[in-house]
């Protein structure tokens, strides 16, 4: 690979982001590796300054905040774990696979709900399952006994 590759990380909807908001730490590992899982750190957590990324649009920026909930610090630091595979390696493209998948999420336009009104059948239909649920309650209640 060359050097401009390692730079920059595409992401689709014309997004490029700049690595240098991507930090990586490799720790232990909880999952499976047999006694290498006590030794060798494959698990990376991958933290993506989303706050003061430049190269994020602002709504996109905004976005992924909201998205990312519990996942985003305070200071607006977006942390994914990867640890599911043994090789560091794969856990590395996992964690940036997912990072790409969550902009590629937060990219995505909002839809704007329609207003609609409810049709002449439906309200109909509603007005009638209500008037049929109070007839069933009706029913339930006890008979009043008149002495005659």
């Amino acid at each position: 690979m060359d050097s401009a590759s390692e730079d920059v990380l595409k992401i689709g909807a014309g997004i490029l982001v700049d690595e240098s908001g991507i930090r990586e730490r490799f720790i232990r590992s909880s999952g499976p590796g047999g006694q290498n899982v006590n030794k060798v750190a494959t698990t990376v957590q991958l933290r993506f300054d989303v706050r003061n990324c430049g190269s994020l649009p602002e709504d996109v920026r905004e976005r992924l905040m909201r998205l990312a909930g519990r996942r985003l610090t305070r200071e607006g630091v977006l942390i994914i774990e990867a640890g599911r595979f043994r090789t560091l390696e794969r856990n590395r493209r996992d964690a940036r696979d997912r990072l790409v998948r969550w902009i590629e999420k937060a990219a995505e336009p909002v839809k704007r709900r329609r207003k609609t009104r409810p049709t002449a059948v439906s309200r109909e239909r509603r007005l009638e399952s209500k008037h049929r649920r109070g007839e069933m309650k009706r029913e339930r209640r006890p008979v009043a006994v008149s002495e005659s």
